[in-house]
C-alpha cells in the first residue's frame, strides 16, 4: 500500500506555456508528485496540479503513456485531437497515448486538477523541468533558462 498524507509529496514549480522563448510572462505551475514510477512499480503516475490563469502546456503527444484530468476547481480549455472542450469540477478527461493533447486555464484564478499517466515515468519530466517549490514563497515567472532546458529535454517525453 502506498499513501501519501494531504499537503506531502515532492512539490515542484513546472514552467507552462514554454512554446518561445518570448513566453516569459506566465507564472509557473505547482505540481505535486504523489505517486511515481519508483514507488508503484512503474504502474502509474499521479501528480496533483495548480495551474495559473492562462497557462498550461503547448499541445504535445505522449508516444508512451496514456493521460487522465480530473478537474478539482477552476475551467480548463482541453485539446483532445481535433476537438476543444471546456472541462470544469468534477469533469473526467482520459486522452490516449498518441493523442495531440493540451490544457489552459481559462479562469481568473488558479485552477487546481489531478494528472494519471500510465505507465508512469512521464513524471520525470516535471523534475527535470521544474525546480522544487518553497513554502511561503510565490512561484516565479517562466523565463528563458526555462524555455531552454524544456528544448532539451521535451524530446526526450514527447512522441509523434
Amino acid at each position: 500500500m502506498i499513501h501519501v498524507p494531504a499537503g506531502e509529496g515532492p512539490a515542484l514549480w513546472v514552467p507552462e506555456d514554454t512554446v518561445s522563448p518570448d513566453a516569459t510572462s506566465s507564472v509557473k505551475a505547482t505540481y505535486i508528485v504523489k505517486a511515481t514510477a519508483e514507488i508503484t512499480g512503474g504502474s502509474l503516475s499521479f501528480v496533483e496540479a495548480s495551474v495559473p490563469p492562462g497557462s498550461g502546456p503547448p499541445p504535445h503527444v505522449h508516444a508512451d503513456s496514456d493521460e487522465a484530468y480530473y478537474i478539482l476547481s477552476g475551467r480548463f480549455e482541453v485539446l483532445d485531437g481535433d476537438r476543444t472542450l471546456v472541462a470544469k469540477p468534477g469533469d473526467f478527461v482520459y486522452i490516449p497515448r498518441n493523442t495531440l493533447h493540451r490544457f489552459k486555464n481559462v479562469g481568473v484564478d488558479a485552477a487546481r486538477l489531478l494528472f494519471l499517466f500510465t505507465p508512469a515515468g512521464f513524471e520525470r519530466l516535471f523534475f527535470e523541468v521544474g525546480q522544487p517549490a518553497r513554502p511561503g514563497e510565490p512561484a516565479p515567472l517562466v523565463g528563458p533558462d526555462d524555455v531552454r532546458k524544456a528544448a532539451e529535454v521535451g524530446p526526450r517525453f514527447f512522441g509523434a
